[in-house]
């Protein structure tokens, strides 16, 4: 959909004033009457060289885990950051996003649990969840399931999704 002038400024002025994304795609439904997704919303902000407040740039830690493979044979030892090792040596969970989803997928990346053992995990089209141990058969305790839920949907959230 292609914007005026007027509309393009105001647009910017909202980018400044700090409005997250889904903010703006909402004040030019009610303000301006112009109906758009938050993804053509995220694209014009991209084509006006623009940069939203709420979008904050993929940390190095997640660069490093998502470019690693998505298993790794048993016994194999996956390059980790001193970061993610700390979070997991205090006996905490760790969660990446990838910067490409893996095809399938609307959203994945990989997770560490507090025993050190990790996989990959995914949100299917269909929001359905899943998650590849990279030991076959191993099942993440408990507490280590909500541990993970809770910072996947921080995560999510924080990314915008």
């Amino acid at each position: 959909m292609n914007l005026d002038e007027g509309q393009r400024r105001k647009v910017a002025e909202w980018t400044e004033q700090g409005l997250k994304v889904s903010e703006i795609q909402n004040k030019l439904a009610s303000e301006l009457g112009v109906t758009m997704t938050y993804m053509d919303v995220r694209f014009l902000i991209d084509d006006l060289k623009l940069r939203p407040k709420d979008i904050e740039p993929v940390a190095p830690v997640a660069m490093a885990a998502a470019k690693q493979p998505a298993a790794a044979p048993a016994g194999a030892s996956l390059t980790a950051t001193p970061q993610a090792e700390n979070k997991t040596a205090a006996g905490g969970v760790s969660v990446t996003v990838d910067q490409v989803a893996r095809p399938g997928a609307m959203v994945s990346g990989r997770v560490t649990f507090s025993d050190g053992q990790g996989g990959a995990w995914l949100i299917d089209q269909m929001g359905r969840p899943g998650l590849v141990p990279d030991q076959q058969g191993y099942r993440p305790a408990q507490p280590d399931i909500i541990e993970f839920q809770q910072k996947l949907q921080d995560e999510l959230a924080r990314l915008g999704f």
